[in-house]
């Protein structure tokens, strides 16, 4: 699964004007408030390591927003390994509300200029904001091209931040009484996709808001007068909010600080939601809960629903074998039903960084160093290798060769606690086209079968493949199938720029193009 990212990652801090500080922050250092951010984006920097930035609020400096931002990780932008450079950087940052960012780029290139939070200046402090992104507008290239219609319009960055960006100063600009509510409104009538929202402004009003599908996660914990959120619960549970004070933002809703008063609302009603299900699956911190559901519970479950299916002979040469990390919890699980050991006969390199960052020669290189065998675990054993899914295939193949070359295994035996991927995603994974992707050549469109199992694993190098079937998904992460997007494994898309642009990756797969969906979506004549 080492071969998809995901859009980026969210954090929010507040101390709220109050006499008594909250029992978090030291006495009379309510202004240091945001000295606590960077603790939050490593909690999330699973979700994004191209880039990380803040930016602070704080009344009593002349610059009253803040935006710092730089390529790299959150170690690497804000300096953690030298402690006097760090101390000095977030000296500079200091206020008593902040908002943060890690990213990776499904949209726009890998720029610090593309990264986020995105300020925009101006000379009245309402419409000075700064504001945060994570998920993709499925339907980009209409907003860009409605924006453009106005030749006065401009666009200096080819992502869908600074789409957001001008629909948030657009309004603001028409009516000077505009709430942060009202820009939430706007927001749900023009956009399509995934977005989850963070901005602050220069006069120290804060939003967060989530989508009314809420595709993408999003959290918060209120204990007055701190208030955070982030994209995982472990973010807040770190930070030293109790799980009872930690509950997802309701899909729709938008949370808002305004004149040192807290309050939540809807924005937008929905008639059902579409959570990802990729984020119990894969992208999550094991440790988070999301929307009510525990991450390591949901691949738990995975993991005992590949063992009901097993049906390769168990012996005493047979072990069970995760690929680290993220499908440790399914393997676990696997092997504790099936009574046979469940053994790290990979160990990965950590610091060779995420294959799925690199171009496609440089994802094969590093898929080849990413994971080292053990042969001391391996040799001669019947090995049932979990994996919590297979996109491409590069890391895959790569593995599979080195367990049985390096590693002496007898036999290898794929499985995978997910169904295959057959569509591309445009609410936030970088996969965007179908030629990209491993299972749809095989399938054809048609249901997953135990010929079409044998075939992939002959093309991978296997002994056997299996995959678990759809209906798994809902029952391992305890959520029905229609409060999920499933759009990668079902090819049914929960909004309409969403199938608009399946029908345009299909109608590209086979042919020549080279770009991402979305990127070619222009060219294509309504």
């Amino acid at each position: 699964m080492s071969e998809m990212r995901h859009e980026c990652g969210l954090a929010v801090i507040y101390h709220l004007p109050s006499t008594k500080p909250s029992p978090l922050i030291s006495p009379g250092r309510i202004e240091q408030t945001s000295r606590l951010m960077p603790r939050m984006l490593l909690d999330v920097q699973n979700r994004g390591q191209l880039s990380a930035g803040i930016t602070t609020f704080n009344p009593t400096r002349n610059r009253l927003l803040t935006t710092y931002k730089q390529l790299g990780t959150v170690t690497e932008a804000f300096r953690l390994n030298h402690r006097g450079k760090s101390k000095s950087l977030m000296r500079m940052l200091d206020g008593r509300a902040a908002i943060g960012h890690v990213r990776y780029a499904t949209c726009g290139q890998d720029d610090v200029n593309n990264a986020h939070p995105l300020e925009r200046e101006h000379v009245k402090r309402h419409k000075w904001f700064s504001f945060a992104f994570n998920g993709q507008l499925a339907n980009y290239d209409d907003l860009r091209r409605s924006l453009l219609r106005d030749e006065d319009n401009y666009l200096s960055r080819d992502n869908d931040g600074e789409i957001i960006m001008h629909e948030i100063s657009e309004r603001l600009s028409r009516d000077e009484s505009v709430s942060l509510l009202d820009i939430c409104r706007h927001l749900s009538e023009r956009a399509d996709g995934a977005y989850s929202i963070v901005l602050l402004n220069a006069l120290g009003d804060m939003l967060v808001a989530r989508d009314p599908l809420g595709i993408k996660p999003l959290c918060y914990a209120y204990q007055w007068p701190l208030f955070a959120a982030a994209s995982e619960s472990v973010a807040l549970l770190n930070l030293g909010f109790s799980p009872e004070q930690i509950h997802p933002v309701p899909p729709g809703h938008a949370i808002t600080i305004s004149d040192g008063k807290f309050d939540i609302q809807p924005f937008h009603a929905a008639p059902s939601t579409a959570h990802c299900f990729f984020e119990w699956v894969y992208f999550s911190n094991v440790a988070s809960t999301m929307d009510g559901r525990s991450v390591y519970l949901s691949r738990k479950v995975l993991g005992e629903e590949l063992a009901k299916l097993e049906d390769v002979e168990i012996d005493e040469s047979t072990i069970v074998v995760p690929v680290p990390d993220t499908s440790k919890a399914a393997a676990d699980a696997m092997a504790y039903q099936l009574n046979v050991p469940s053994l790290e006969g990979l160990i990965r390199n950590r610091y060779m960084g995420r294959t799925f960052i690199e171009n496609g020669q440089n994802r094969r290189s590093k898929a080849r160093s990413k994971y080292t065998p053990l042969r001391e675990v391996l040799e001669g054993k019947r090995v049932l290798l979990v994996e919590d899914s297979i996109v491409r295939s590069t890391t895959m193949r790569s593995l599979l060769s080195r367990v049985r070359k390096i590693g002496g295994a007898r036999e290898i035996h794929v499985r995978v606690a997910s169904p295959p991927i057959v569509s591309p995603c445009f609410y936030g994974i970088d996969m965007s086209t179908v030629d990209e992707l491993f299972a749809p050549k095989f399938m054809q469109g048609g249901p997953m079968t135990p010929e079409i199992e044998r075939e992939m694993a002959r093309e991978l190098g296997a002994d056997s493949l299996r995959y678990l079937p759809v209906e798994a998904i809902s029952r391992a992460i305890g959520l029905p199938s229609e409060s999920l997007c499933q759009a990668c494994i079902t090819r049914q898309y929960p909004t309409p720029a969403g199938r608009r642009l399946y029908q345009i990756a299909l109608d590209n797969a086979g042919g020549e193009a080279t770009e991402r969906t979305y990127e070619t979506a222009a060219t294509v004549t309504r």
